[in-house]
């Protein structure tokens, strides 16, 4: 038992942090929310150091039901760190014009999604994976519709809320087939029953899990509730959805593919470069006329996540270790340009979120606006900046694993999501000047803008080899 519970030390310090701060919370009331917010920070960065031990490379726990490995580590550095950010860019957004005083429950629920996702990543089982995502998404619902007197956040809460019962139903449709076709919920015994032989029960199954898990990644053509619930929901906990939970859910989709239903790769596939290709094309061509800068990240997260199913499409181990180096700069570019959305704000000092009101940002701030131009090309994998090595990334590892269409499909769809990137360029240095945003970035916002608008410049290349041999190091621990 101690063993086992050395394994998930990091899901143990997030559960009885939550539950501590949470109790503080109902006794220091809105005046704690500060103290509770670096808590909350102090709590992750606990939970990150808990995985130098047997949490990253223990093995299975529980009988199988949690597996802590590097693969499940290096996700929950991604989650952890977004997580973080998440909360230490929401004061000054709650501070200034939104009517909505930030509450001490949010860091709170930060940190129990997070718990969440960890088990998430670590799951050996199907019980456990849906318990992590349940559990995640439980607060995900909440932090929606965290701005009470706004009309926006509430019905993306409930959008999310609706859309997100539907799924688990249909996830759990396809668990219940699974377990009932295969006689467990075991990863491991899942891939023995898949390699005995593929029963039409179990490839039902199969359909149904990965339909409830595409729409977690918000993958086409499960992506509905993603422009809605990014525009409505308070800009840093959009900027958490579109990193952490992305994370967690396109990790655990790789788990449950590579792991669980290994010897059906040919049935699985299929159903991911579907998936890939439709949200590669679909994203790039729904973000060519939206005028909000929140409604076109979001399209633009759905058009990652197909770059991102390029990856496993593969199956191979190539083609994990593609996939998290991908997800990790990923992450980077979308906080980054989330940050600076953040900053935008009138002369009343309520927030902006329209991409015309970035015109001439190039005269007015001139740092802000290279640090997005930086992630805007970035995202759009223009070389030599480093979101084009991730895009290289998963389309060699599809070239090596025989898909070549994949590959040269993914490619040509990349150049039409190029279009509506440069037009954000084109506004902030080509557009007349329009009126300066009131205030400045904080201290941390603004390193956190420099370092990551630095991390994906050309320097960004001196960590890239040091990533790379990282991700091939979990990858490995899958197969």
């Amino acid at each position: 038992m101690n063993a086992d519970l050395s394994m998930t030390l990091p899901e143990l310090v997030l559960a009885v942090g939550a539950i501590a701060l949470m109790l503080v919370a109902a006794w220091g009331g809105q005046g704690s929310t500060r103290m509770l917010s670096w808590a909350s920070v102090a709590v992750l960065i606990g939970a990150g150091i808990a995985l130098a031990g047997p949490a990253s490379s223990g093995g299975a726990a529980f009988g199988g039901l949690y597996r802590a490995d590097a693969f499940a580590a290096f996700a929950k550095v991604l989650i952890y760190g977004a997580s973080a950010v998440a909360i230490i860019i929401a004061p000054r957004f709650f501070a200034a014009g939104t009517g909505d005083d930030l509450r001490p429950e949010y860091p709170v629920l930060i940190l129990l999604s997070a718990a969440g996702m960890g088990m998430m990543v670590s799951a050996g089982d199907l019980l456990t994976l849906y318990v992590g995502l349940e559990l995640q998404s439980l607060a995900a619902y909440v932090l929606a519709s965290f701005m009470r007197r706004d009309t926006r956040s509430a019905e993306a809460g409930l959008k999310y809320f609706v859309l997100g019962a539907l799924a688990s139903g249909i996830l759990l449709y396809g668990i219940s087939l699974v377990y009932g076709f295969s006689g467990t919920t075991l990863f491991s015994s899942i891939a023995t029953a898949y390699g005995a032989g593929h029963s039409l029960g179990l490839t039902f199954g199969l359909v149904f899990v990965f339909a409830g898990l595409a729409f977690k990644i918000s993958a086409v053509p499960f992506h509905m509730w993603t422009p809605d619930v990014y525009e409505g929901a308070p800009t840093p906990v959009t900027a958490f959805f579109a990193s952490a939970p992305k994370v967690a859910a396109i990790a655990l989709s790789v788990r449950v593919a590579v792991e669980a239903m290994g010897p059906a790769t040919d049935q699985w596939r299929q159903i991911v470069i579907f998936a890939s290709l439709a949200s590669i094309i679909f994203g790039a061509v729904a973000a060519i006329g939206q005028t909000n800068i929140k409604r076109l990240l979001a399209y633009s997260s759905i058009n990652n996540v197909g770059f991102v199913l390029v990856g496993l499409a593969a199956g191979t181990p190539e083609g994990v270790a593609a996939t998290l180096f991908y997800l990790t700069i990923y992450v980077v570019m979308t906080l980054g340009s989330f940050i600076i959305v953040l900053q935008m704000r009138d002369a009343e000092g309520q927030p902006v979120e329209s991409i015309a009101s970035l015109a001439g940002l190039s005269r007015s701030r001139p740092g802000l606006a290279l640090a997005m131009m930086i992630f805007m090309l970035s995202l759009a994998g223009i070389p030599p900046l480093v979101g084009f090595f991730a895009k290289l990334a998963v389309f060699t590892a599809a070239v090596h694993a025989g898909l070549y269409p994949l590959a040269v499909a993914g490619f040509a769809a990349s150049v039409i999501g190029a279009y509506y990137y440069l037009r954000v360029v084109k506004v902030m240095y080509f557009d007349a000047p329009g009126e300066g945003y009131s205030g400045r970035a904080t201290p941390i916002e603004g390193g956190l803008i420099t370092a990551m608008a630095v991390a994906m410049s050309p320097i960004g290349w001196i960590a890239l080899g040091t990533l790379g041999v990282w991700t091939t190091t979990a990858a490995k621990a899958l197969f």
